[in-house]
């Protein structure tokens, strides 16, 4: 059985930085593109990043490029999103996403 767990959200002000880790159970992140998406109230989810197998090449929507990366830890079966100078809008529910498998999200709250 396939299990994703997303850590790491919060409550950041503006300018902050948070990182979010997705661990898996039942599943080697190493051998599989993974990416991170989010939802905002009254959006459509959207992607964040991704990280493919085996390349390791990174890919990040138009939004948080240049502000957030994405990367593996195989030794620790994570992907973590470390998210730099946090907007407002940045605010949204993350998700961790590998083939079918969704986690139950992460909530990030950008707000003075």
């Amino acid at each position: 059985q396939v299990e994703l767990v997303e850590s790491g959200g919060g409550l950041v002000q503006p300018g902050g930085s948070l990182r979010l880790s997705c661990t898996a159970s039942g599943l080697s992140f190493a051998d599989n593109t993974v990416h991170w998406y989010r939802r905002a109230p009254g959006r459509t989810r959207e992607i964040v990043a991704r990280i493919t197998s085996p390349s390791n090449q990174p890919y990040y929507g138009d939004s948080v490029k240049g502000r957030f990366t994405i990367a593996r830890d195989n030794a620790k079966n994570t992907i973590d999103l470390q998210m730099n100078s946090l907007k407002p809008e940045d605010t949204a529910v993350y998700y961790c996403n590998v083939l079918q498998y969704w986690g139950q999200g992460t909530q990030v709250t950008v707000s003075s």
